[in-house]
C-alpha cells in the first residue's frame, strides 16, 4: 500500500534527534573541553585523543585556534569581549556536532571561569567535560614553540593570557591532567580513561 503525499510530507518535516545520529554512530557524543595556558599541551594530547578515537570507530571533531581564528573567528581581536564571543561560537558550532552524534575535542585557553561557563550553558552542564590542562607559566615559557611568550613580554602582543591578561583555573574540572609532570602518552591515556565508558554507546 503506497503512502499519501501529506504522509511523505510528515515523515520529512520530521528532524531526526541527536539519539537517531548517535544510534547510527553507535556512540554517545560529548563536548570534551580543554583549557590552560598556552603551551600546556592542550592541542597536543587533543590530537592523541582523536587519532585513538578515530582508529577505534569513534567519530570526532577537534577545534582549536588554528582552524577557529582562521574561519568562523577570524574577525576577532584578543580583547576581553571578543575572547567572550569567541568562546560562544565555538560553543554553538560545538552544540552542532553534538547533535549530530559526534565528539567534540575543543582546546581554547578559555581563561576565565565565567567564559568557560557561557560554553558550558550553550552546551549543556550533563554533555560538557572540562579537562584542565595544567602546566606552570615557566613551563610554557620553556616549551613557546610560536614565541608567543617572548612576543607578549616585549608588549607585541597584546591581552596575552598568563603575561598581561589573567588565567582562571577551572575550581573543579572532570580531568586534571599536569603535564610538567606527565608525558604526552600519559595524558592522552588519562582522557581516555575517564571519556571511553561515556561516549561507548554499549
Amino acid at each position: 500500500m503506497k503512502e499519501s503525499k501529506e504522509n511523505i510530507f510528515t515523515i520529512f518535516d520530521d528532524i531526526l534527534q541527536r539519539e537517531d545520529k548517535e544510534s547510527l554512530l553507535q556512540q554517545k557524543s560529548k563536548v570534551i573541553w580543554m583549557t590552560g595556558l598556552s603551551g600546556s599541551g592542550k592541542t597536543t594530547i587533543a590530537k592523541g585523543v582523536e587519532r585513538y578515537l578515530h582508529n577505534n570507530g569513534i567519530l570526532n571533531q577537534l577545534l582549536d585556534g588554528d582552524n577557529i581564528r582562521v574561519g568562523i573567528s577570524n574577525n576577532l581581536t584578543f580583547s576581553c569581549e571578543d575572547r567572550a564571543e569567541n568562546i560562544r561560537r565555538i560553543a554553538e558550532v560545538s552544540r552542532l556536532f553534538l547533535n549530530c552524534g559526534i565528539v567534540t575535542l575543543n582546546c581554547f585557553v578559555s581563561p576565565t571561569i565565567e567564559i568557560r561557563n557561557i560554553a558550558k550553558e550553550i552546551v549543556g552542564v550533563e554533555n560538557f567535560i572540562e579537562v584542565y590542562i595544567n602546566a606552570s607559566l615557566e613551563t610554557c615559557e620553556e616549551r613557546d614553540v610560536k614565541g608567543l611568550y617572548k612576543k607578549a613580554r616585549k608588549g607585541e602582543i597584546k591581552d596575552f593570557t598568563g603575561i598581561s591578561s589573567p588565567f582562571e583555573a577551572p575550581e573543579n574540572p572532570e580531568i586534571e591532567i599536569n603535564t610538567s609532570k606527565l608525558s604526552i602518552d600519559e595524558s592522552v591515556q588519562k582522557v581516555l580513561d575517564y571519556i571511553l565508558p561515556i561516549i561507548k554507546n554499549k
